[in-house]
Order: structure tokens, then C-alpha cells, then sequence
């Protein structure tokens, strides 16, 4: 097991500096000077030049890079260009409202998906499948922003169950969970379906194994089969999803955190790029691959612990 996790950890560190990398030069070679963006068309060539000198935008951009990943390693994301304020400081408080999102909504699409996803695999090709892999179709087909606007107009705007956007801070925490549930659920709901077709899918190939059919004819019922082994074993594809899915649900609620107006990380980062505030955008994209790096290095463990089979040197 310690070699098998020291492996991921390699793999772990190697992918962050690749993609530190390419992130820094994809974004540095963007056309579009931020000094001239942040004063506009008419400034004096001098003030331009000033404020290049003073956000060092003219260092040379190895210099720059190893400054930048230094200062991250150390905590240090810069200065935002815009807010002149710590990046650090900008993403923490935008954290505070994205990864509960991102919770919840993963919470939701778990427990819709679970059950579903059982509740089809027992009954395939019956009317109950077919039921489940109807709306799973629908689920998927329909952007998450469409789900977003008929909830807000179903629970918000007619029956009021829900604010229709906005956030009130944690100093409320009923009323902030209220303020995140129609997004999470809006997010969610995608997710679950895209869970509940995988986990049926598993579970079938699963339910074909000698093992299962041994155990049926010794007198387990299909549903105890279904419950007792041939859902652990049909774990592996499902953790795989679901540490895409959190992944997904931080770094891609964009849109869903505009349509409610809501302050988090997806927010930060259009309004960086439409600022060209570059130090934001590479510190949160940077932060954003580390947390998906780090759910794959996790989800990896997980194999691991559910298929032993995986701790074995090669």
C-alpha cells in the first residue's frame, strides 16, 4: 500500500508542474496588454509603461514563472492587478461559498443517483428501467442552465420557497443554505443522471459474474445479490465519476454562479479574464487543477481500499 500510494504521489506532484507550466504560457501569450486594458485607450505611453514596471510585467518570463510558482509554494498567489488585494485573500473568500456549492450539489447527485441507479439495475427491462433511463436521457440532454432558470421560476419567482439569486454571507447559515440550494440543485441534477446510467450499467455487468450467480443459487435473493456484493464491486467506475463530478461542480459552475448572482470561484474567474487581471486567472486555474489533481489522487485511494486487487506491485 505505501508503494502504491507514493507512486500516486509522484504522479501527483509531476502533473502539478506540467500543468503550472502550461498554464502560465497559455495564458501569458494571450494577446491584450493589462496595463493598457486597466487605463484604458487613451493613457500616455509613460503611464503604461510606469504601471508594466510596477505589476513587473516587463521581467523576463522564466523570471516571472519561477517567481510565481515560488510565491505559491509559499502561500503567495500575488496581487491582483484589479482588486489590489492578495489573490490568496480573494480566493478564500470566494471558497467559502464554491466548495459548499460544490458539496452540497455533489451530496444531492449521490443521493438521487444511488437509488436510481439500483432501482433500474433491479428491474431491467421492465417498465421501471425504462422509467429511470428516460429521465437519466433528459437529465442529461438539458443544460444545467435551463434547470436553473425553471427553478427560479418554479420555486423562487411563483412559489417563493427559495431566493431567486444572491448570497447573505455564513452569518445567516439557514438562509446561505437557502440561497445555495436551487443552484446545487441545479447542478446536481445533470450530475445524477450521468451517476445513476454509469452505476446501472456497472451493476448489470456486475450481476453477470459467476460469483453473483453462485450466490443466487445458494438462496440469495436478487436484491440481497444486488446490495450485498455486486454493488461494492460496481464501486470502482461510480468512484471515478464522482471525483470528476466534484471536480466538475468546483472549477464548472460558471454559468449556474452568474444566473444566481451568486460570489464564488466561477464568478472570479470570468470577471479576471474580462479585467485582464492574468495573476487571477493563473492562481485560480492553478488552484482549480491542484483540487482536480488532488480528487484523482484521492479517488485513486479509494480504488485501493474497494479493490484490493490495485495495492499489489505490478
Amino acid at each position: 500500500m505505501g508503494r502504491y500510494i507514493l507512486k500516486r504521489l509522484i504522479t501527483l506532484v509531476a502533473s502539478l508542474a506540467l500543468a503550472s507550466v502550461v498554464i502560465f504560457a497559455l495564458i501569458e501569450v494571450t494577446p491584450g496588454d493589462p496595463a493598457s486594458f486597466m487605463l484604458g485607450l487613451n493613457a500616455a505611453p509613460e503611464t503604461v509603461a510606469a504601471l508594466r514596471d510596477q505589476l513587473g510585467l516587463d521581467e523576463a518570463l522564466p523570471l516571472r514563472y519561477l517567481q510565481w510558482v515560488g510565491g505559491m509554494l509559499q502561500g503567495d498567489f500575488g496581487l491582483s492587478y484589479t482588486y489590489k488585494v492578495p489573490v490568496a485573500d480573494l480566493v478564500a473568500d470566494r471558497l467559502e461559498i464554491s466548495a459548499p456549492l460544490a458539496l452540497i450539489a455533489l451530496a444531492l447527485s449521490t443521493a438521487l443517483a444511488l437509488p436510481a441507479g439500483l432501482w433500474a439495475a433491479s428491474r431491467r427491462g421492465r417498465a421501471g428501467d425504462a422509467l429511470v433511463m428516460g429521465a437519466t436521457q433528459l437529465g442529461i440532454a438539458v443544460p444545467n442552465f435551463w434547470f436553473a432558470m425553471l427553478l427560479v421560476l418554479v420555486f423562487a419567482i411563483k412559489w417563493q420557497l427559495f431566493p431567486a439569486g444572491g448570497f447573505p454571507g455564513w452569518s445567516d447559515p439557514l438562509a446561505a443554505l437557502r440561497a445555495l440550494s436551487l443552484p446545487a440543485l441545479a447542478l446536481a441534477l445533470p450530475q445524477a443522471a450521468i451517476l445513476a446510467r454509469v452505476l446501472r450499467s456497472a451493476l448489470i455487468e456486475t450481476l453477470g459474474q459467476d460469483y453473483i450467480r453462485t450466490a443466487r443459487a445458494k438462496g440469495l435473493s436478487r436484491g440481497a445479490a444486488l446490495t450485498r456484493h455486486a454493488l461494492r464491486n460496481a464501486l470502482i467506475p461510480v468512484l471515478t465519476i464522482l471525483g470528476m463530478q466534484f471536480s466538475f461542480l468546483l472549477a464548472g459552475a460558471i454559468i449556474i454562479e452568474n444566473v444566481f448572482y451568486i460570489p464564488g470561484l466561477g464568478r472570479l474567474i470570468f470577471q479576471a479574464i474580462t479585467q485582464r487581471d492574468l495573476i487571477v486567472v493563473e492562481s485560480v486555474v492553478m488552484i482549480l487543477v491542484f483540487a482536480v489533481i488532488a480528487v484523482t489522487f484521492l479517488t485513486d485511494l479509494a480504488y485501493a481500499l474497494v479493490d484490493p486487487r490495485l495495492r499489489r506491485p505490478a
